[in-house]
């Protein structure tokens, strides 16, 4: 039987550790979402017993019947890390003796490189013209992802009087766990945003504080983001499926590229750890190589 994927109600322990990740750890409510998924699916796995009364055995048995039931590798263990963190918080404030989680790994999972567009794919997206004000709209949030490498989140949460700053070219942004970094927006950004500034009044409603609207004049939601620039690379003939998050991938490797400095970036993507910005190392060997093959004399296939 296939393991359940939610269960009608979660523990009061459950709620109560959610509610201390809220206030205490202000975890994002996309992040909150996902570990509630997770719990509930172990929650319902464990059905009847409590969950406090698991085993170590009892976390690889259900582990191996998530793999059973065709759930990833990656899936896998971002589940046992919810686990894991749920039964930390166990131990240090409901009196838990261990954590049946501690010793549990996933299983491997093949590694999986962010997926960046060239620079001249980069150009080709956004260096088209708008045909209308909602594409100046949406030219400004393209320039503004790349131009500053921002999470899709901190994108739509930004308001018309507040992050923006154009005197000084910078764009503050609440990030995971309610950080605030200071990014630079790059000078074809700023000219695309003061473009859609003003454009904007012909849209938002009155009372409505976000920089970017829809056509009916309130803030945007992420689905609309993805859609409309889903929509904006099929019309450029790129070839390839662009979401938000790549336009992310591709300023951060692309700065990596150009500078070298991997601790610049880091700050640049608001991660917490340098591990999280390590992986576009290898996107920028995978260029490196690809120069090399092209220009080496030695390297070149006979034939090519």
């Amino acid at each position: 039987m296939d393991a359940p994927d939610v269960c009608p109600a979660l523990p009061e322990d459950v709620e109560a550790w959610l509610g201390w990740l809220a206030s205490q750890r202000r975890a994002a409510p996309l992040t909150l979402q996902a570990y509630r998924r997770d719990l509930a699916r172990l929650a319902g796995l464990a059905a009847p017993r409590p969950l406090s009364a698991l085993s170590t055995h009892d976390i690889r048995r259900f582990a191996g019947r998530l793999h059973a039931s065709g759930l990833g590798s990656r899936s896998i263990a971002r589940a046992l890390s919810s686990w894991r963190g749920f039964f930390r918080w166990m131990t240090r404030h409901r009196g838990l003796a261990a954590n049946p989680v501690e010793s549990v790994r996933p299983p491997k999972a093949p590694a999986r490189l962010p997926k960046a567009l060239s620079p001249d794919q980069t150009a080709a997206l956004l260096d088209a013209e708008p045909e209308d004000a909602l594409e100046v709209r949406d030219r400004a949030m393209f320039e503004l992802f790349y131009s500053s490498g921002l999470r899709l989140s901190e994108l739509i949460s930004l308001d018309v009087d507040a992050g923006l700053d154009e005197a000084d070219a910078m764009v503050t942004v609440l990030g995971k766990r309610g950080k605030t970094r200071k990014v630079p927006v790059g000078s074809v950004a700023l000219v695309a945003l003061r473009a859609w500034l003003a454009a904007r009044p012909g849209f938002a409603r009155e009372d409505e504080p976000a920089l970017f609207v829809t056509r009916t004049g309130v803030r945007m939601s992420s689905g609309a983001v993805r859609t409309r620039l889903t929509r904006w690379a099929q019309r450029q003939g790129l070839g390839v499926h662009v979401h938000p998050h790549m336009l992310r991938h591709s300023f951060a490797s692309h700065v990596l590229q150009s500078s070298g400095d991997l601790r610049a970036v880091q700050e640049l993507l608001g991660h917490a750890s340098i591990r999280s910005t390590q992986v576009y190392t290898h996107l920028d060997f995978q260029h490196l190589a690809r120069v090399y093959d092209a220009a080496h004399p030695r390297a070149r296939r006979k034939g090519a």
